[in-house]
């Protein structure tokens, strides 16, 4: 009696649980056992934390049950931390128990990188899962109380500081102009007391966007009360400032939150393979070099795009054309047939400046500004609930509600 190969899968973001998804379709139950080991008995859109933080989204719309798109049945479904890959063993390490594969995959996301700048591990908030965003949220909120409340307390307390002006970092912003003017009347407090200061070593922000919808996009928030503060470095992050520029300047705040770059999970690092910026750069088929039955996909990944020589954007997008291409791969090993080469198809990128104004870039450099980018978020963000959970999770989650 021959025994069927195990296929586990870590990480339930958008690469492992699409590629959990994906297998389910291409392989029987006889031809393979599935597992998929998460954390969390729930998927988060990692693209939406930044709404959950700002409060302009409660925490719920932003997450779904696991169980409500993957049959247990069908799926074994492990709910436990990984701590390290034993590749010569074939052996996962969890914080409760140990699992064999025989095909693996990796896709346990990201973590925050502060770059060593002093003090941000320690003072700062970061964006990186719903309890993390969840508490940036109410500790904004509890600034308003606490101000509201306690004569003695300093107008700097209201002030948010975000350090980074990439994707996360602008969005942040943009929900952030959309949310203060709430709690200034929740509160009764005077909006003016209130500033949102963004904070980049580079001079732009967003490069990945062209100059004229960069402008905008600035323009955008800073009409809505964002003030920015580009080509500053940060040297340190203290419990409530930050020190930036050559002249050593201290800005204080009441909130502080670090955007300002990410990392592949350190669980990479501990199982021993060789990391370029914190992640694996893996061959075309996705696979890890010098591993025959292990990819590694998502954030953990650099997949390069060989015409332009550097990696190809860590967007949801790619994380979830990744696990297309892995589930397929695998399946031809199983059945010792060549393996697919990962194609990226580029369908864009739009960044939002709160709900009803963003910034786009789709349909082969077709640029969009204002609602009609705002509404393509949308588009983006509800194609993303429907690949991962289908029409029922999409209409339970989805942003279907008009402006």
């Amino acid at each position: 009696m021959s025994i069927k190969p195990k296929i586990v899968v870590l990480g339930a973001g958008y690469a492992g649980l699409k590629t959990t998804r994906e297998l389910t379709k291409l392989l029987s139950p006889e031809e393979a056992d599935i597992v998929l080991v998460n954390k969390h008995n729930y998927h988060y859109e990692t693209t939406w934390l930044h709404e959950v933080a700002a409060g302009t989204i409660n925490p719920n719309q932003a997450r779904f049950m696991i169980s409500d798109v993957i049959n247990p049945n069908r799926v074994r479904l492990i709910y436990d931390a990984v701590e390290e890959v034993n590749t010569e063993d074939q052996r996962i390490i969890l914080e409760n128990g140990e699992i064999t594969y025989d095909y693996l995959v990796i896709a346990l996301g990201f973590e925050s990188n502060t770059f060593g700048i002093k003090g941000m591990e320690e003072n700062a908030f970061a964006i990186v899962d719903i309890d993390s965003s969840r508490l940036i949220r109410e500790h904004i909120e509890l600034q308003f109380a606490k101000y509201k409340s306690d004569e003695e307390t300093d107008e700097s307390s209201l002030t948010i500081l975000v350090g980074g002006a990439g994707f996360t970092g602008i969005e942040f912003a943009g929900e952030l102009a959309e949310r203060v003017p709430q709690l200034c009347k929740k509160y009764d407090i005077d909006r003016r007391k209130v500033k949102i200061i963004n904070v980049e070593a580079m001079p732009t922000i967003l490069p990945m966007f062209d100059k004229d919808l960069v402008s905008y996009a600035m323009k955008s928030l800073e009409d809505r009360g964002v003030e920015f503060r580009l080509g500053a470095a940060i040297n340190e992050c203290t419990e409530d400032s930050f020190i930036i520029g050559e002249d050593n300047e201290e800005i204080k705040a009441g909130t502080i939150v670090w955007t300002g770059g990410v990392t592949g999970n350190s669980v990479l690092g501990k199982s021993g393979f060789e990391l370029t910026r914190g992640k694996v750069t893996v061959d075309g088929d996705l696979r890890a070099p010098g591993y025959e039955n292990v990819f590694i996909l998502g954030d953990c990944a650099w997949v390069m795009d060989e015409e332009a020589g550097r990696p190809f954007p860590p967007t949801a997008q790619a994380a979830m054309q990744h696990a297309s291409t892995c589930a397929n791969n695998i399946q031809a090993l199983l059945y010792g047939e060549p393996l697919q080469k990962f194609v990226f198809e580029d369908r864009g990128t739009v960044a939002s400046l709160g709900v009803t104004d963003g910034i786009g870039s789709v349909f082969s450099g077709t640029p969009l500004k204002g609602k009609s980018a705002a509404a393509m978020k949308k588009v983006v963000d509800n194609r993303s609930i429907f690949l991962l959970g289908g029409t029922k999770i999409l209409l339970k989650k989805g942003k279907i509600r008009p402006f």
